[in-house]
This record gives C-alpha cells, sequence and structure tokens, in this order.
C-alpha cells in the first residue's frame, strides 16, 4: 500500500503505533490521540517512544477528546483513504463501576464523533474500519464461535463490545464503506508479549487456570494485511472475525512461549492465585480466564490467507526478529 492518506484514532497503542510502523514509510497516517501534546512529544509512554517524523515516517498527531468534532482533526479526513478508530480506554483494568462506565462510554463516544466527522466531509473517507473485540462472543470451550453460527450472551465484556458495534452501525455514512473487526488478542512486539515472555523468564509461563480455556490470536502483520485486503475489495463490508484460523488452548500457548524462549519449565497459576494476583495488580481474571474460541469464516470466505496461521511460526516471528 502507497501514497494513502490514512487515519488512525486511537494511534498511540501497541496496534496504532505497529501499523504506523508498517504504513507510514510509503503512506501518511495520521493519529488521533487523547494524549496531551506533552505526552505525544514525550519518551515517557506506556508502550514506549512514540513513532515521529524523526524516524523518518510520514505522521502528524492531532490531540482530541475522544468525544466531539474538532476542525484540526476533522479536515484531515477530507479525501482519506482509511480511517481506522481504535480508540477506548483501556480494559487491563478492575472493573469498579466507574471504570466500566469510561470503557463503555469512551468507545462509543469515539465512534459517534468520527461517524459525525465523515458526514461531514466534504469528501469523504472511502473505507471505515472500527475495531471491536472477539470477546463478544461467549466463554467457550465446547467449539469455536464464527460470524455465522456464534453465540453472544450478556456479561460486562460483551456488554460493553455490543454497544461498540451497535454506535458504529447507528453511523449512517452513504459514501463511506464500513467495516466492523471482531479482533482477537493481537501477538507483536508490544502488546501483551512482553507481559508473557516476562512471566516465561520468571518461570511463571505455565498453564493459567486449568490451562483448557481456547485462545484466540492474530499476528499484527496479518492484522495490517487484512486492512490492505479489505481496502483493496470494495465489495466487502459489515462484521469479520480477525483471528488466526488456528486457535490453541492456553496451556499450549504457555508451552510454545516457553519452548521458543528457550525456558524447560514453568509454574502453573491456578484460578485462585490469579484473583489474587489481578487484584495486587489491578486487572481483572477475565483476561486470562475467558475461553475465546473464534474463528475469521468470512474473511476466509473472501480467499484472504493468513502468513502467520500458526502460533509457533508468529512466536518465532517476535522473539527472534
Amino acid at each position: 500500500m502507497k501514497n494513502k492518506k490514512i487515519i488512525i484514532a486511537g494511534g498511540t497503542g501497541f496496534i496504532g503505533q505497529a501499523l504506523t510502523r508498517l504504513w507510514a514509510k510509503d503512506n501518511h497516517v495520521i493519529i488521533l490521540s487523547r494524549r496531551s501534546a506533552t505526552a505525544i512529544r514525550s519518551d515517557n509512554n506506556p508502550d514506549g517512544p512514540l513513532l515521529t517524523a524523526r524516524d523518518g515516517y510520514n505522521i502528524t498527531y492531532w490531540h482530541w477528546d475522544g468525544r466531539t468534532v474538532a476542525k484540526h482533526w476533522a479536515a484531515d479526513l477530507e479525501g482519506a483513504d482509511i480511517v481506522i478508530n481504535l480508540a477506548g480506554r483501556s480494559v487491563n483494568c478492575r472493573y469498579t463501576a466507574h471504570n466500566r462506565q469510561q470503557i463503555s462510554d469512551s468507545r462509543a463516544d469515539a465512534t459517534t464523533a468520527i461517524g459525525q466527522a465523515i458526514r461531514e466531509a466534504t469528501v469523504p473517507p472511502k473505507l471505515w474500519i472500527n475495531g471491536g473485540s472477539a470477546t463478544i462472543y461467549r466463554h467457550a470451550e465446547d467449539r469455536p464461535q464464527d460470524e455465522y453460527t456464534g453465540e453472544i450472551e450478556d456479561d460486562f465484556s460483551v456488554r460493553v463490545c455490543k454497544r461498540w458495534e451497535k454506535s458504529f452501525e447507528e453511523q449512517r455514512t452513504p459514501f463511506t464503506r464500513k467495516i466492523a473487526l471482531r479482533l482477537a488478542i493481537t501477538l507483536g512486539q508490544g502488546g501483551v508479549m512482553p507481559r508473557y515472555l516476562n512471566l516465561v523468564k520468571y518461570g511463571l509461563g505455565g498453564p493459567q487456570g486449568n490451562g483448557r480455556q481456547m485462545y484466540s490470536w492474530v499476528h499484527i502483520d496479518d492484522v495490517a494485511r487484512a486492512i490492505e485486503w479489505f481496502f483493496d475489495h470494495p465489495e466487502l463490508e459489515g462484521t469479520f472475525n480477525l483471528s488466526s484460523p488456528s486457535p490453541v488452548t492456553n496451556r499450549f500457548f504457555m508451552s510454545t512461549v516457553r519452548h521458543l524462549a528457550g525456558v524447560r519449565h514453568g509454574l502453573r497459576a491456578p484460578a485462585p492465585l490469579l484473583k489474587l494476583g489481578a487484584l495486587l495488580i489491578g486487572t481483572e481474571t477475565e483476561l486470562l480466564l475467558k475461553s475465546r474460541w473464534v474463528l475469521p469464516a468470512k474473511l476466509l470466505e473472501t480467499g484472504f490467507r493468513f502468513q502467520y496461521e500458526k502460533l509457533d511460526k508468529a512466536i518465532k516471528s517476535i522473539i527472534h526478529n
């Protein structure tokens, strides 16, 4: 993909920065962020220094509040090729009433604001891809969940995903094609992988809980390839799962990471210990114990093929690159 104008809302996180690294040499990437201008220029960001023009990237950062349309960034939507919305408060926290509201509102508000800006554009973007999560499906240990037969229940995380997708569906953008992504856990040099590698390094890389929960994943390069695929196929729209067609159990995932990191053994973390640890570090065990068994049925039907279909190849590319 070359000579495109790409807008990434929420682009200062792991996925946004990884996509920028892949695209911003040959394209103009414009990132919308709730971080202040000072934070954007600082090296003290949670996921490390942000990419800048000084690194040779064609990149622009705009501050926004994640809720309202402002002229300074809305003007850049004019004639854009792709808008990607990844904005939303991190779910890596305790699910207090306050945090629950922020997690849900931040996703719906950002989506609504982007929809308004697209409708007000004289030359609207060609494609709008809205991030979402494969956790919209139920805890599944009995069978995989795809776009046709997947079952959606009603716990907190599912309600967030449903509201997120509903706010996207409600945006009327007749001249901008829309695709909702249900993303699996995304693997790359950043995000969750450093945390797993640290667990393995300190001998804690055994299965979590009983280890039977399914782990649906996707390599960041395949996320980028899928977005380019959607752009190149104007007949595609609607909702797509974006996950490797080869999900694994948590036990298999952890053993693969251990093996490729050169560590023979790892202590198991039983559910009660995980609950105590989650309380101490301010997160929720659902992020580790929910069984996400997701397949990308619709994407495979379009002819798309994954570069990283198998877990060992994906982990090798991350550890040894």
